[in-house]
């Protein structure tokens, strides 16, 4: 298993393989707390290959064909994320 952070331009994951992510400057809200974010610029995300070929955006905002899937609403546009790596292999015992 590669070590350390590859750049999107260098390398993507497979289509529908789960990754962490970097995102320069992701915000998000802080649930029950009006107003207040917090900085999480690693994300763990599944990489949507062609998404938007086999989807087309509804949103109007001109993107890759690429997409990243999130966990409950943190999806995020293809140009967002600048760098992923694997997730570590699951603990044997």
């Amino acid at each position: 298993m590669e070590a350390g952070w590859i750049p999107i331009g260098q390398r993507l994951p497979q289509d529908g393989q789960r990754v962490l992510c970097w995102i320069p400057g992701n915000e998000v809200y802080l649930p029950g707390k009006t107003g207040a974010m917090e900085s999480r610029p690693a994300v763990i995300l599944r990489f949507a290959e062609d998404f938007f070929v086999k989807n087309p955006s509804r949103t109007g905002k001109p993107t890759s064909a690429h997409f990243w899937l999130g966990e409950g609403t943190s999806n995020q546009f293809f140009e967002a994320v600048t760098h992923w790596m694997p997730l570590p292999e699951a603990p044997t015992t």
